[in-house]
């Protein structure tokens, strides 16, 4: 590190400690624990782009390919005055980074905003980035060659660097932010969820979230999450033993089998109107959010929840509102602006949102859908073949 120019020595009176991660492959990962300094850091908001709203923008490509930069955060220099607080002791001396670290609470921010800015009039047209991961889009070979020529260009003068082994160029399917994109769609990475596949049976709550937590990623991909994890969800909230019964090993296996066989989620059409159908059930509420494209209805994502226990004392009708506001609301981006159709097995809830003399809670959730242009049409349970498995 010292020969590549990455750490220099340092005399100053900050130090953090260094701790060691073992990868997959056997070797080890160098990290320093920025805890505290973190702690007293100011922290940067630029926000990192929504990766449901990146995947939904690669809409209409038919080639792709994806760069990677090496070491993207070591090739950031830090302001001189603030090296000395990246400062990190081995035992052997005190060392000091002169470029950008990981583990640092602001690098996501500080990369992000380099990469849109060196990028910037190229990532609505030719290409979409998130850290230090870009693909390029296109439809037409000679359109795409275009894309990647002016990419590189604005990379070389930024005196930005790329990871050979890790660019894939001109590929009908790639893998991207732990998916695999193609013309069809997205679908989960199997390289990524061999790791949920392979979880072994947790032992403590620790080893149960971070189950979870992995398998969120994947969540809209896997119809009735929430009621499929809900017997691991309770597990994690229990203030006494870790008692894994019968209904956690189902679950448990349920959420593995579901991710191997998830299905292509279809990119969300401008032209076509959105479909959402909602159901609720007395653990949860679910929705299903498609198009119609040709003679098929297409599903573009899939959102559940598990109902608290006072929404579970909630009356049938009210339950079934509860999904309808909570569904549009997840997919807000969507459906804001512009008119949808809107499916549930409840006929009441046709008369209810148009019922003037209302009070209360109902009445709140009333106003906030009048926001959003829907037409609502009514489907008996038994057709309710997307959302309805919660109930």
């Amino acid at each position: 590190m010292v020969d590549n120019g990455i750490i220099e020595e340092s005399s100053r009176p900050w130090a953090s400690t260094i701790v060691l991660v073992k990868k997959k492959d056997g070797s080890t990962r160098f990290c320093v624990d920025y805890r505290k300094l973190n702690d007293i850091t100011i922290k940067d908001s630029y926000p990192l782009p929504r990766i449901d709203d990146t995947l939904d923008a690669l809409n209409g490509s038919q080639c792709f390919s994806t760069l990677d930069l090496k070491s993207g955060y070591w090739q950031v220099e830090i302001q001189p005055e603030d090296k000395e607080k990246t400062a990190f002791t081995t035992g052997q001396g005190l060392w000091q980074f002169k470029v950008m670290p990981f583990g640092l609470c602001n690098a996501p921010a500080t990369f992000e905003r380099l990469m849109e800015t060196v990028l910037r009039g190229l990532t609505s047209e030719a290409c979409l980035v998130y850290l230090d991961d870009i693909i390029i889009v296109e439809r037409t070979f000679q359109e795409h060659l275009n894309n990647i020529r002016k990419v590189f260009q604005r990379l070389q003068k930024a005196n930005l660097k790329l990871s050979p082994k890790k660019c894939r160029f001109f590929r009908k399917e790639v893998s991207y932010l732990g998916h695999i994109i193609s013309a069809d769609g997205v679908k989960t990475d199997p390289e990524k969820t061999k790791a949920v596949v392979d979880w072994p049976r947790p032992e403590t709550v620790h080893d149960l979230r971070s189950f979870l937590g992995l398998c969120t990623y994947y969540r809209r991909f896997v119809r009735n999450f929430s009621a499929i994890a809900r017997p691991l969800h309770k597990l994690t909230e229990a203030r006494s033993n870790f008692n894994w019964f019968e209904e956690c090993e189902k679950s448990f296996n349920s959420l593995k089998q579901a991710l191997i066989t998830s299905p292509v989620l279809t990119y969300p059409r401008t032209d076509k109107e959105f479909i959402l159908d909602t159901d609720a059930s007395n653990e949860g509420i679910g929705a299903v959010l498609s198009q119609k494209i040709g003679n098929k209805e297409c599903v573009i994502a899939y959102f559940s929840k598990s109902l608290g226990k006072p929404e579970r004392n909630y009356c049938v009708t009210r339950k079934e509102l509860l999904a309808i506001v909570k569904s549009i609301e997840h997919f807000h981006h969507y459906l804001y602006g512009r008119k949808f159709l809107l499916r549930t097995d409840h006929a009441s809830l046709r008369w209810l949102l148009n019922f003037g003399e209302l009070e209360g809670q109902i009445a709140r959730w009333i106003q906030r859908l009048q926001e959003y242009d829907f037409e609502i049409q009514h489907r008996k349970g038994t057709s309710q073949g997307n959302a309805n498995a919660l109930s």
